[in-house]
């Protein structure tokens, strides 16, 4: 057991931590982005409803959600370790060595990581606080009782500055995988020669389409 929490206490535990926490963060991001977008059906909300009701009652699926947030608590927090860690290396190093040229979105993973991070905070407090402490109207569909969290959604989307909140938020998530995508496989030794162009391509087609996607969801419902 000591070896295992020397690994994590390490720089390289940490770094293994935060790939590890990213890619199942990463997988859940294309899980919400497919049932977000059943908001966009033509059903006055019946689909979205059906299924925020089966994601919020299903015993597996909450009990993968608290681990979710469990993921994400320990991504944010190793994250402000190891970039405290970093300050503190170029700080001793002074200017002796010239950083190595890289890419606007690894330099700033821990700005675009705090936007992210707020957006969370009142995101959580709109519609999933919203949708288990809340009360919200309930609908009927076959017989079944069921709430209205598609009404909550449109309300909210239809107000200007969240949605533009939403916007910019989504753009920082693109640019925090656009590094983060790659960096995870790195770090965690699963990239090779042959592999490599691959796993860039589907990083970056990652990076612009599900952020892109989660974007025109309230951009759509909000001009509609």
């Amino acid at each position: 057991m000591k070896w295992f929490l020397d690994l994590f206490s390490s720089s390289l535990g940490r770094k293994v931590l935060m790939a590890l926490t990213g890619l199942f963060l990463i997988a859940f991001l294309a899980v919400h982005l497919a049932g977000n977008l059943q908001l966009l059906k033509d059903d006055g909300g019946r689909s979205f409803n059906m299924y925020a009701e089966f994601m919020g009652t299903n015993p597996l699926i909450q009990f993968v959600s608290k681990g979710n947030f469990a993921l994400i608590l320990i991504h944010i927090i190793w994250a402000i370790l190891l970039s405290r860690k970093n300050r503190q290396a170029r700080g001793e190093m002074g200017y002796a060595i010239a950083p190595k040229k890289s890419a606007w979105s690894s330099r700033n993973m821990g700005i675009l990581g705090t936007i992210v991070l707020i957006f969370l905070v009142i995101h959580i407090r709109h519609f999933y606080a919203e949708a288990h402490f809340g009360s919200i109207p309930t609908q009927l569909y076959d017989g079944k009782e069921v709430k209205n969290l598609y009404g909550e959604v449109v309300r909210w989307f239809k107000v200007d500055w969240y949605v533009a909140l939403y916007v910019f938020s989504m753009c920082a998530l693109g640019f925090h995988l656009w590094h983060g995508f790659t960096s995870a496989f790195q770090t965690l030794g699963l990239n090779h020669m042959k592999y490599n162009p691959i796993i860039n391509f589907v990083g970056k087609a990652f990076a612009i389409i599900v952020p892109a996607l989660f974007a025109w969801i309230p951009i759509s419902m909000f001009f509609v």
